[in-house]
């Protein structure tokens, strides 16, 4: 049996004509769509008629629903959504500065210390898995950067990693120490003996060698290797970027340093690993030190 399509009404075409002249990520388009949805099954109308107090409702509504405050702010689903809706594709700026981000309370990323770090090291048998962690630790890459390597990407002579088409779709360049490189050339020489690596493939491979090493296996190693080094602390492969940009900043490298390597395009997002660094906690003398207190 055939089975049925529904036609794409005008307007959805349109959005999703916006969004592929912008280049958005193919999940980007697919959670901006879901969200436009929600606002229109909301309304019972099409959602290219919303007033503004009808999207103060909806934002109540969802609140009122128990959605999380992430969820609503966050990039695919709802605020970033509606205002790409309304700006872009309705055309009406004024009813898009009725989306208002819900606060969200800031909560100060957990880090590794660098003994917690080798101790996982250690404790991670498989070469390749070794080197993914080290990447992510030693380089600050996030899961999907690591997972999207190739081998032309690292470069012995410069001492850099070429990541491509990070988040928000920028390319650049990550540190590559002489420790990370030795790691990095040990599993080449295994992975190509074994037949694992392909010429101009991918630096992590998964089962199959034409596909890379997906997300959810690298996630369920590191848990794995935390478990075997008793780590009690929930780990994952952005704790080890988190302990990158926190243990550079314990060792007095330069702020804005750390924004560029970690790729973030707010100092803002980097200034948060100032109240992690604790070794620069300790190493200020506090005014009550140089106070003569009567005993």
């Amino acid at each position: 049996m055939a089975q049925s399509t529904q036609p794409i009404s005008p307007l959805r075409q349109r959005m999703i004509e916006d969004m592929h002249l912008r280049k958005l990520a193919p999940k980007t388009q697919t959670g901006y769509i879901r969200a436009v949805k929600k606002l229109a099954d909301y309304l019972g109308h099409s959602p290219d008629r919303a007033s503004a107090e009808d999207l103060r409702q909806f934002q109540l509504h969802l609140t009122d629903q128990g959605t999380s405050r992430v969820t609503i702010n966050t990039t695919i689903t709802t605020i970033t959504a509606l205002r790409f809706f309304f700006e872009v594709t309705v055309g009406d700026q004024s009813i898009a500065g009725k989306l208002k981000t819900v606060p969200v309370p800031r909560k100060l990323p957990v880090v590794l210390s660098r003994a917690e770090v080798s101790r996982l090291l250690e404790a991670t048998h498989s070469l390749k898995y070794k080197a993914a962690f080290a990447v992510a630790y030693g380089a600050g890459l996030r899961i999907s950067e690591v997972v999207a390597l190739k081998i032309r990407d690292i470069d012995g002579e410069r001492k850099t990693l070429h990541v491509e088409q990070g988040k928000g779709r920028k390319d650049r360049y990550a540190m590559l120490s002489p420790v990370l490189l030795d790691v990095l050339r040990r599993w080449w020489r295994e992975g190509h003996a074994k037949g694992l690596l392909l010429d101009g493939g991918w630096l992590f491979p998964g089962q199959n060698p034409v596909n890379p090493l997906s997300a959810r296996q690298l996630s369920r190693a590191i848990r794995a290797a935390a478990a075997a080094a008793e780590i009690d602390k929930r780990v994952s492969m952005h704790l080890l970027r988190h302990s990158f940009a926190t243990h550079l900043l314990e060792q007095k490298v330069d702020i804005r340093l750390i924004q560029v390597l970690l790729g973030h395009s707010k100092l803002e997002s980097t200034s948060l690993y100032t109240q992690v660094a604790t070794d620069v906690l300790q190493e200020v003398t506090g005014p009550l030190e140089i106070l003569s207190i009567p005993t």
